[in-house]
C-alpha cells in the first residue's frame, strides 16, 4: 500500500456482529446464569432436601447436674454455651429434660447430668442467597435485573442460531438442534396431559 494512502474502510459483516453480540451477552449472563442455574436444581428437587438449610446435631456437656427454676436454668446453659439468643419458650418435656426453644433451633437439656443436644439448622448461604434471588424475594427492584437476565438469555439464542452459515447453521445442523429444543417442552406438554 503506498504511504498515505487511506486505509480500506472494514465492511460491516451481519454475522461478525452477532458473534459480537452473542460473546459479550454472554460474558454478561455468567454471572446470573450461576445463581439461576444452581437455584433452579435446587428448588426442583424441594420435596426431598431443604434447598436453604442443612440440619446439624451436636452435644455438649456442662458437667453435672442444673438445678433451680426452668428460666434460671435456660439462662446458664445459654450462657455457658455462649448463645447470645433470648429463647421464645423454655418447658420441661419430662422431668429431668428441659427444652429450650430458638429461632431455628432447640436445646434438649438433661438436667441430671448436664448433658445438653444441640438441634437446630444452618442456613446454606450460596444456595439460599441464590434462592432469595430466584424466587424473586428482592422485589421490584431485582425485577428489572432479572427482566434484564431475561433479554440477554434471548440475545443469546437468537444471536447464537444465526452466527454460524451452511450446513452448520440455522439451515442444516443447527435448524435440527433448535427443533429438538423447541420439542422438549412441547412433547412433555402434550404427554403430561396437557400443562396445569
Amino acid at each position: 500500500m503506498a504511504e498515505g494512502a487511506p486505509e480500506p474502510r472494514r465492511r460491516l459483516s451481519l454475522r461478525g456482529l452477532l458473534r459480537t453480540v452473542h460473546r459479550d451477552a454472554g460474558n454478561l449472563a455468567v454471572g446470573l446464569t450461576l445463581v439461576y442455574a444452581a437455584s433452579g436444581l435446587a428448588v426442583n428437587h424441594i420435596a426431598d432436601w431443604d434447598p436453604n438449610f442443612k440440619s446439624y446435631q451436636s452435644t455438649h456437656e456442662l458437667g453435672g447436674p442444673l438445678e433451680g427454676e426452668d428460666q434460671a436454668v435456660a439462662e446458664r446453659v445459654l450462657q455457658r454455651l455462649n448463645i447470645p439468643a433470648k429463647p421464645s419458650d423454655v418447658y420441661r418435656a419430662a422431668p429431668n429434660q428441659l427444652e429450650i426453644t430458638l429461632d431455628r433451633r432447640t436445646l434438649h437439656v438433661d438436667t441430671q447430668t448436664g448433658k445438653v443436644l444441640d438441634e437446630g439448622e444452618q442456613p446454606r448461604f450460596f444456595l439460599r442467597l441464590a434462592n432469595w434471588l430466584h424466587l424473586n424475594r428482592g422485589k421490584k427492584a431485582w425485577t428489572y435485573v432479572a427482566d434484564g437476565y431475561a433479554v440477554l438469555l434471548l440475545l443469546l439464542a437468537f444471536s447464537g442460531m444465526f452466527m454460524l452459515p451452511g450446513r452448520k447453521g440455522l439451515i442444516g445442523r443447527g435448524g435440527i438442534f433448535v427443533l429438538v429444543g423447541a420439542a422438549v417442552p412441547i412433547a412433555y406438554v402434550v404427554l403430561s396431559g396437557g400443562g396445569p
